[in-house]
């Protein structure tokens, strides 16, 4: 994950200001030293990290710091709210206008991932919004670009508009009558690419915003190509009208500078960033939970979020039944691990609680186990599922073998199953009152 290495730095400065009762200037300017150096290796443009450290040192050095109870606390707060600040303060959304469709013109280097981006947004707002999206295909150039926005365009459930290889200009003012025509309330306008940015390019990108007016130009950047990210923001910001960033990439092993850096370079902000490769995988960018899961204080509001967007509120209340009832089966384990698969991988759900984020490395979080159970869960019968206590030494060998796996982790699986029915029984699924308490049961692993 992003910032990874960034956190751990973080972390270790501020571990060594808790272990002082008692903060002095010195001990602030030692700590933001290595703040400093820490967000350099994270890639964070210079003179972004020398104006935050100055504005962070000059808020920490003040009276109600230095004889605060726990000014290590008072100190890590101020770069909370200063990282936050610096990353745009709230999130940044896009606008619609009262009168549809509402057009996005997305641009972007090639490569960034920008095609694959146009998909994700549409299906964010027809699930977010109940929006009816049309993706229109403007990458006239690049080899296959058409039949790549009709195969994203699909998983995301929104109609392409095409007309193949002819001018990006006319197929964009087309698109949009189109959408008019046909009751789409959103445009989303995927244009080409280049290799580097050049006078063709930019021409082109705008021609299409002088011809279709776009209430929102979004520009697409791979955050794993850092301060390059952040210098392609800057030019494309200066070319053209730029209403907002997509991240892309956030989800893998990079330094993550991009994110701190692109919206005090640019005065743009980032609206989106993409966190994996599924069509779904596609969050609002909030800069104050960011600035919490950069510091190891987790993102606990992005978790609810993606919880109540994948279960099924008839499934959580027929769940909580089960759970009251002390008959929750196999099949609703299964069902528990499928919601929880569409939430994202185990080490971003993890991530993302409170003190966990920059341990995720040393944690031994095997994905594959998942798909090992779901396999044996699979591999028995129907009664066998709704009542495992049949499953006797012949059944266990024979979904073992079913399954690919060993007698030894069938047994393994309904022992942990046993003990989580137990867990269940004494919580229990209602509260005071009769209220229904949402948790998600632990999963045997």
């Amino acid at each position: 994950m992003a910032f990874e290495s960034l956190s751990d730095k973080l972390s270790a400065a501020f571990k060594k200001l808790r272990s002082k009762g008692k903060l002095s200037e010195a001990d602030i300017r030692e700590a933001m030293r290595e703040v400093k150096f820490a967000l350099l290796e994270a890639d964070v443009n210079y003179k972004v990290v020398k104006d935050f450290v100055k504005v962070v040192s000059e808020r920490a050095v003040g009276q109600d710091v230095l004889e605060s109870l726990t000014p290590a606390q008072q100190v890590i707060k101020i770069v909370n709210e200063e990282l936050t600040a610096l990353m745009g303060g709230e999130n940044a959304r896009i606008e619609f206008p009262s009168k549809p469709p509402c057009v996005v013109l997305m641009c972007g280097l090639q490569g960034s991932g920008k095609t694959t981006h146009s998909a994700k947004l549409a299906r964010y707002f027809k699930e977010n919004r109940g929006c009816r999206p049309l993706l229109v295909a403007c990458d006239v150039y690049r080899p296959a670009a058409i039949e790549q926005l009709k195969i994203v365009g699909e998983k995301a459930g929104a109609r392409v508009f095409e007309m193949g290889q002819g001018d990006p200009v006319e197929i964009a003012r087309e698109g949009i009558r189109f959408a008019k025509d046909h009751g789409h309330d959103l445009v989303i306008v995927d244009t080409a690419g280049r290799l580097h940015i050049d006078e063709a390019l930019m021409d082109e990108l705008k021609r299409i915003e002088a011809e279709v007016h776009p209430n929102e130009i979004l520009l697409v950047v791979d955050a794993m190509t850092g301060q390059d990210a952040v210098t392609v923001a800057d030019t494309f910001n200066k070319a053209l009208p730029i209403s907002g960033v997509i991240l892309t990439k956030l989800d893998s092993d990079t330094r993550g500078g991009a994110a701190i850096s692109v919206r005090q370079v640019t005065g743009k902000p980032i609206k989106f960033s993409g966190t994996g490769e599924k069509i779904e995988d596609l969050e609002p960018f909030h800069p104050g939970r960011m600035a919490s899961r950069i510091l190891g204080m987790g993102d606990v509001l992005t978790l609810i979020e993606k919880a109540q967007s994948t279960v099924d509120e008839k499934e959580a209340e027929k769940l909580a039944r089960k759970m009251k009832e002390n008959s929750f089966d196999m099949n609703d384990l299964l069902d528990q691990m499928q919601q929880i698969k569409k939430m994202g991988s185990l080490k971003q759900i993890l991530g993302m609680l409170p003190g966990i984020g920059s341990k995720i490395e040393e944690m031994d979080v095997d994905e594959r186990q998942l798909v090992r159970i779901e396999a044996m869960i699979t591999s028995m019968t129907p009664a066998e599922r709704e009542k495992p206590s049949i499953i006797n030494p012949s059944r266990k060998r024979r979904i073992a073998a079913g399954s690919g796996t060993r007698v030894e982790d069938v047994n393994r699986l309904l022992k942990q199953f046993e003990q989580m029915k137990q867990m269940m029984k004494q919580l229990g699924g209602f509260g005071k009152k009769g209220k229904r308490r949402m948790r998600f049961p632990m999963l045997p692993m």
